[in-house]
């Protein structure tokens, strides 16, 4: 007898602006990119990927693949999303370890 999983679906977690900034900074902290681009998403999706391609003149197709955990997004494609999300991209120094 097998254990019966579910599948998790991130976006139903991440509603909140306090939800997604969290989010948004700890896949930054992670420094992969695959998991930042995947958070983006997350966090687009919540938006509307419709209402995003429109916004920033990219196509819908091209914003699920470039958000996707396999994902490579230019930095002007993160920018203009993150800008049509009321985002912002900041910096900080890292503690040292």
């Amino acid at each position: 007898m097998g254990i019966e999983t579910n599948v998790f679906e991130p976006d139903r977690y991440f509603r909140t602006p306090a939800a997604q900034a969290h989010l948004l900074t700890e896949a930054m902290a992670s420094g992969d990119a695959g998991h930042i681009a995947e958070a983006v998403g997350i966090v687009a999706r919540q938006h509307g990927i419709a209402d995003l391609a429109k916004q920033t003149g990219l196509n819908r197709q091209g914003l699920y693949a470039a958000f996707s955990q396999d994902g490579n997004p230019t930095l002007s494609t993160v920018l203009k999303v993150l800008e049509a999300l009321n985002l912002v991209l900041t910096v900080q120094v890292r503690e040292a370890a």
